[in-house]
């Protein structure tokens, strides 16, 4: 019999993952106000290991308490995070699987920025044209002070005996801000040419590297295409394949190991997690957002208000039809354009598809969030023969919905016997079997 391509090993240049199938970043508020990180934390981050996936890409992982997205996400900003870090690895090592920290900084992009005065950092000084989030824009101090934080993020994961670290370019977050010419408005060496727009990425791509040597895993994640006009349509549609492709060779020559591909200039968008916009979620959640920005008072008013959430709805939903692999075709221009391998996200959860699309060089393994949460046992089931799962995730959305106020988990009860069943997977990273 040939090999499965799912399950051959992935050998980057410093790093080894057993299988292609890598769990994605996605957590809930696990944490502590402060940044601390927490049991629960880890128990989240080592039930994939242990169901049998090459590596875990951690959470959304702070590198400065200004740059979170929420509070309650455990952090790298300072030394005495490492034992917590080192904790997680050693117990993803034990199960067999490999341990790569996000690193990131949310810029403007904050859903509940907490009780700190200071306005999210970017590009620009422009609120995002969704919820409204205020910024300033970055000094030259600010971005060299900024360049530091994520150098000694990455040595503090090194030191904690992780496997890898994975810079966030991607999703609306600060690169992504830095990179986007529907968002960087900036008219010094950091804005303008798609040169310049780059730099602020690979200077901390070249900061990480100086910082951790080069026998220590480094990859990034890109929003490739950001189809910046995909729910508002008077906004900029920002990068194509083709810009992100130049960002891409850059990258590899100022040292990246991997390349990790998704999309969408804002998280979230219809195109990640592309999927159903639930009305009922939506308003029975967005309002924990309503002092962080100036728009999200009326875009709670208009979620409640019919006609015009009908629209939002099908604006939202317009071309959800197929989901899984929707990322495969920048990934496949990616990877013809470099020599380092290419992780793609986007749904995946049907083992044909995959095998197909590392077979045919569109990509060299894949991530995934919601189809794990939804079934951590993925793996062992492509393993035991399954194309897909018995109850495949139907890409509802309600995890997403449901995260800013609850714990992280599938939120579809057509997926469970009864509500009760329901309610104790999602508990059980709090009280975990033996």
């Amino acid at each position: 019999m040939n090999a499965d391509p799912i399950f051959e090993p992935l050998r980057f240049r410093n790093l080894e993952a057993a299988n292609r199938i890598f769990r994605s970043n996605i957590a809930g508020r696990f944490d502590h106000y402060d940044g601390t990180g927490s049991r629960a934390r880890i128990n989240w981050e080592t039930k994939f290991a242990r169901a049998g996936v090459g590596a875990v890409i951690s959470s959304w992982t702070p590198i400065d308490l200004r740059g979170r997205i929420v509070p309650g996400y455990a952090g790298i900003e300072r030394d005495e995070r490492i034992t917590f870090w080192r904790e997680i690895g050693e117990r993803v090592h034990e199960a067999g699987s490999k341990f790569i920290l996000q690193l990131a900084h949310a810029g403007r992009q904050r859903d509940i920025p907490g009780f700190e005065i200071a306005k999210g950092l970017s590009s620009t000084d422009r609120p995002d044209p969704l919820h409204g989030f205020e910024c300033e824009r970055m000094t030259k101090a600010q971005i060299e002070e900024v360049k530091g934080l994520f150098a000694r993020a990455a040595r503090r994961a090194r030191e904690a005996g992780l496997d890898g670290v994975e810079i966030h370019g991607a999703n609306g977050y600060l690169f992504t801000q830095f990179l986007s010419s529907a968002i960087n408005d900036r008219k010094d060496e950091y804005g303008g040419s798609l040169e310049n727009r780059a730099r602020l990425l690979l200077e901390v791509l070249g900061a990480v590297r100086a910082e951790v040597g080069d026998d220590f895993h480094v990859q990034v994640k890109l929003s490739t295409t950001e189809y910046g006009n995909a729910f508002l349509p008077w906004a900029g549609r920002g990068n194509s394949i083709d810009d992100s492709v130049a960002v891409c060779r850059r990258l590899e020559e100022r040292g990246a190991d991997a390349l990790h591909v998704s999309s969408g200039n804002t998280f979230p968008h219809p195109e990640n997690p592309a999927g159903a916009f639930s009305i009922e979620d939506m308003v029975r959640t967005y309002d924990v957002m309503l002092s962080s920005g100036v728009h999200t008072f009326r875009n709670y008013l208009l979620f409640r208000l019919w006609p015009l959430n009908r629209v939002m709805k099908r604006r939202w939903e317009r071309d959800a039809d197929e989901i899984e692999g929707r990322n495969l075709a920048d990934a496949e221009a990616v990877k013809r354009a470099v020599s380092i391998p290419v992780l793609c996200t986007g749904g995946f959860q049907t083992a044909s598809v995959i095998r197909e699309a590392i077979a045919r060089g569109a990509c060299d393994g894949v991530t995934i969030a919601r189809p794990l949460v939804a079934n951590p046992n993925l793996v062992e089931l492509f393993r035991a023969g399954h194309d897909r799962p018995p109850k495949p995730c139907t890409y509802c959305n309600k995890c997403l919905y449901n995260v800013l106020e609850h714990p992280l988990g599938c939120y579809d009860e057509s997926r469970f016997e009864s509500r009760d069943e329901m309610i104790a997977e999602i508990m059980s990273v709090y009280a975990p079997a033996a």
